[in-house]
């Protein structure tokens, strides 16, 4: 807990270096595995923090039904977007044959037209550059 606090009291001698609240304390036990929890009733009233234990878990579940709840939407909604996108994937992939398939049908002629075109613009760029030149 954040609200702990390194105090040796007299009262409780050297069992409670570590201490949580008011009244409860641990102590080491035989074993390493084990911690012996003392609560002192005298020092807190255990049905006040005990309900507000309560409320604490109640407000920790409603928070994690949430988290799962949008867990769950946020788990749909990214199986619907795969799905899209594989659609999408596959939609690609045939526009992609299909055009290969219309350049090598119609065959390369656009590439003969696109030289034949810079020629002519070459050309017209040289004859002008000529003209004014003068």
């Amino acid at each position: 807990m954040s609200s702990n606090s390194y105090r040796r009291g007299s009262a409780y001698g050297d069992a409670a270096p570590f201490r949580s609240r008011e009244g409860l304390s641990t102590r080491p036990a035989a074993s390493s595995d084990e911690i012996q929890l003392r609560i002192d009733p005298m020092d807190m009233d255990l049905d006040h923090e005990i309900t507000g234990l309560r409320g604490q878990v109640k407000i920790l579940r409603n928070v994690a039904q949430e988290i799962g709840t949008e867990v769950k939407q946020q788990k749909i909604f990214l199986e619907d977007l795969q799905t899209l996108m594989t659609n999408a994937q596959a939609g690609v992939k045939n526009n992609i044959r299909r055009l290969n398939k219309s350049i090598v049908r119609s065959g390369s002629n656009h590439v003969v037209h696109v030289v034949c075109f810079a020629l002519i613009c070459f050309f017209v760029v040289y004859a002008w550059s000529k003209m004014f030149r003068k």
